[in-house]
């Protein structure tokens, strides 16, 4: 079997082959008609028996010129170059015979003999060399031989010039088949090339229709279908001898060709064809089956040699696949993939066009934010699974809630959002608002859980509060932001001091920033006093900042604002060093008290801070207190617990402050043993006043501590029948401004020299 890559060449070999035998009768005829000539002219003066042997020569020749080329078309086997010298062998034994007659005969002839034998022998090499012609093998085979028979022919010394002119006659011959054959070979190489590739493309073709996705399909110059692939009938359902002749357009568009409301891209495929233009990709519905398929054609017209048009060729495919992948894609891009709401993108396209809309309207349109209480407690304690099927609940309320005209979306996390596209008054937004808190307070069940949260809802509308659709969010944030201030819950519509309070805290977060670089803060000290001896047996450090501008900042203004923007931490640990540096100063037996945030605790390196503070400053870890609040517990309660166990493991005190206002969960006091509980101002204020529930809880608190082995701090005491209600309920420790305001550190340290007792 030849080898793909000798396709061609076995192609040029098998046309010389043929070539040359479609001549060979010439050849053969001419050989006989030669060997009659030799008898009419030669039998006077040549022996019989020499002409007898030519002649049996002669025909032998030709017999085994005829077996080798039947042999050869009998085979199945494809040419090869063997084939080409064993047609040259033969050739070869015609030459010899022809050359060995020019020598024998030639010897025996007279002048006129010579001449008529010339004349024999040039006719015959005249026939040979066409025969031999597209094999030049062959054809040398063939001429040499008789090329060197002249030299015999023509050996007197006169007949020089003739055998010269005889000899070049016959060069002549050769090389003319040399150019032939090699036009012959190019030709034929170039065809069997063609043909080979015609081969390929045919069978890709076939493979292309039988095996791939896409079919081919051709059109004539009037539109109709012709050629119907099987590929083609196929895809639609139909016999191809049903779709030959049909319309392509009336074909495409199935039963909306009786209606005329054709599909966009088919619009697009009859301008095209109607233009005689190419296209590619045109993308269109098509109905197979009672089924909707999308289509994606392409296609060229057709022209013949004259230019004349033919019609179109072209190649379709089933996008359906695709395109349903890509309109999830689309879907994903624009809807949220946890409760199927639209997601931030859309919400600003619905925002964008409800402010369009309502251009020039008084009022316009309007845009809450909706934010979930208590949601993030949820996901810490039962994990975000529960919380997602929860969001997915929320999400369904909100359809239901959210009417026509109500475009309701989830921006992110546990926030939502709703556009009012038109708003005829502003009792709509506060109707809306606090159906919304009241849907979404409603119990719910998940799994097996019941579920409490709440919402709280900011509002604002156009072009009031926002002519654009960052500015109306921004408000609208604004306004979310004070109603979770203002405890979760309600609705707080947008007031335009929102926006001043809102850069009054960016312009303090700035400030704050710079505030440790600068200096700018300071710890102060309070003393807490030993309720039955009257000593100080600690302070409780306090930061203040003084603004160069602003004045003293309020902790009460300036701490919510650190906690917000995270600079809690750094600004903590700072008073964590400043306090531990000051109180060693202080006799061995007073204690300093630091307040510690939510955040500090749940940082990795706040221990490590603590062990670097009291290292630096040499003051012995059981003269360091820390106050936490119920709120680190809420936020994490294993973490907190866990870096509370490590802190008391060094020897630091902790005291639980302000317990009673929160949740007053007796859990954490089971898991942590804190050293101090500190009672908050209120509940003296109230026990002052005689209001019987703070003297209960402040006794209840006492009781409870004493059980536990922790001593108490009652907060906030300013008189002196204070301190004697509070030493009355028990209070092992007070601490207030009837023993001293926040002090310096310096003035802290005077206080001393000389011991400070309580009147009385």
């Amino acid at each position: 079997m030849v080898a793909h890559a000798d396709r061609p060449a076995a192609a040029v070999i098998a046309a010389q082959l043929r070539s040359a035998g479609s001549v060979a009768p010439l050849r053969h005829t001419m050989t006989l008609l030669g060997l009659l000539f030799l008898w009419l002219i030669f039998f006077r003066c040549c022996p019989p028996v020499l002409l007898s042997g030519l002649g049996v020569a002669l025909i032998a020749a030709s017999i085994t010129g005829l077996i080798v080329d039947r042999r050869r078309n009998a085979s199945d086997r494809a040419p090869e170059p063997a084939d080409l010298r064993r047609h040259a062998v033969g050739a070869l034994m015609s030459g010899l015979v022809w050359s060995a007659c020019m020598a024998m005969v030639g010897r025996s002839g007279s002048a006129d003999g010579l001449v008529a034998l010339w004349t024999l022998i040039s006719c015959v090499m005249v026939c040979s060399a066409i025969s031999y012609a597209p094999v030049p093998l062959s054809a040398t085979a063939f001429l040499l031989p008789c090329i060197a028979g002249l030299g015999s022919l023509f050996r007197a010394p006169h007949h020089l010039p003739v055998q010269a002119l005889a000899s070049a006659y016959a060069a002549a011959l050769l090389i003319g088949c040399f150019i032939y054959a090699r036009i012959f070979s190019r030709q034929h190489a170039a065809r069997a090339e063609l043909q080979e590739k015609g081969e390929v493309v045919s069978l890709l073709l076939r493979e292309y229709e039988q095996g791939g996705s896409d079919w081919l399909w051709q059109t004539d110059a009037a539109r109709r279908i012709s050629g119907v692939s099987p590929r083609f009938a196929d895809m639609l359902g139909m016999a191809p001898e049903v779709l030959e002749g049909m319309p392509l357009i009336q074909l495409l568009a199935g039963r909306a060709w009786e209606s005329g409301r054709f599909a966009a891209g088919l619009h697009g495929v009859a301008d095209h064809l109607k233009r005689r233009e190419s296209f590619s990709n045109l993308v269109l519905p098509v109905e197979v089956g009672g089924q909707w398929r999308w289509w994606a054609l392409s296609a060229s017209p057709r022209h013949d040699e004259g230019g004349a048009f033919l019609g179109f060729r072209g190649v379709g495919s089933d996008v359906t696949e695709q395109r349903e992948s890509a309109d999830k894609i689309a879907q994903l891009a624009r809807f949220d993939p946890l409760t199927g709401l639209p997601n931030r993108s859309h919400l600003r396209e619905a925002l964008d066009r409800a402010l369009e809309e309502t251009r020039g309207y008084v009022p316009g349109c309007a845009f809450l934010m909706i934010d979930l209480d208590r949601f993030k407690s949820i996901n810490d304690t039962l994990g975000h699974q529960i919380g997602d099927k929860l969001l997915g609940q929320v999400a369904r309320r909100l359809r239901q809630i959210c009417g026509r005209g109500e475009f309701c979306s989830r921006i992110g996390g546990d926030e939502f959002a709703v556009v009012i596209s038109h708003v005829t008054n502003a009792d709509v937004i506060a109707r809306l608002s606090n159906r919304i808190i009241e849907a979404l307070s409603q119990p719910y069940q998940v799994d097996q859980h019941v579920l409490h949260i709440g919402a709280s809802v900011g509002s604002a509308q156009s072009p009031a509060d926002g002519v654009g659709a960052e500015a109306l969010t921004r408000s609208a944030d604004l306004a979310l932001y004070r109603a979770k201030a203002e405890g979760g819950g309600v609705h707080c519509a947008y007031e335009p001091q929102l926006h001043a309070e809102a850069e009054e805290r960016r312009l303090l977060e700035l400030a704050l920033r710079e505030a440790l670089e600068k200096d700018e803060l300071s710890v102060l000290y309070q003393p807490v006093v030993d309720a039955d001896e009257g000593t100080i047996v600690g302070f409780e450090a306090l930061v203040r900042w003084a603004h160069p501008q602003m004045g003293a900042v309020s902790p009460a203004k300036f701490i919510p604002v650190a906690e917000e923007a995270r600079l809690i931490a750094p600004i903590g640990e700072w008073v964590l060093r400043t306090a531990c540096h000051e109180a060693a100063t202080w006799p061995d037996d007073v204690r300093v008290a630091v307040n510690v945030s939510a955040e500090q605790l749940a940082h990795p390196s706040f221990v490590t801070a603590v062990v670097s503070a009291l290292a630096q400053s040499g003051l012995p870890a059981q003269r360091l207190e820390l106050e936490v609040t119920e709120s680190v517990f809420m936020r994490d309660d294993t973490g907190a617990l866990a870096v509370l166990d490590q802190l008391q493991a060094l020897g630091v005190h902790l005291s639980l402050d302000d317990f009673g206002t929160g949740y007053s969960s007796l859990g954490y006091l089971s898991r942590t043993r804190f050293d101090t509980i500190k009672i908050d101002r209120s509940f003296v204020i109230g026990a002052s006043k005689n209001v019987q529930e703070s003297k209960a809880i402040i006794r209840a608190v006492v009781t409870l501590a004493e059980s536990l082995g922790m001593a108490t701090t009652a907060e906030g005491v300013e008189t002196q029948a204070e301190l004697e209600l509070v030493r009355t309920l028990g209070c092992h420790k007070v601490q207030g401004y009837y023993f001293g305001r926040p002090m310096a550190a310096a003035d802290a340290a005077a206080l001393f020299s000389a011991p400070l007792r309580v009147a009385g």
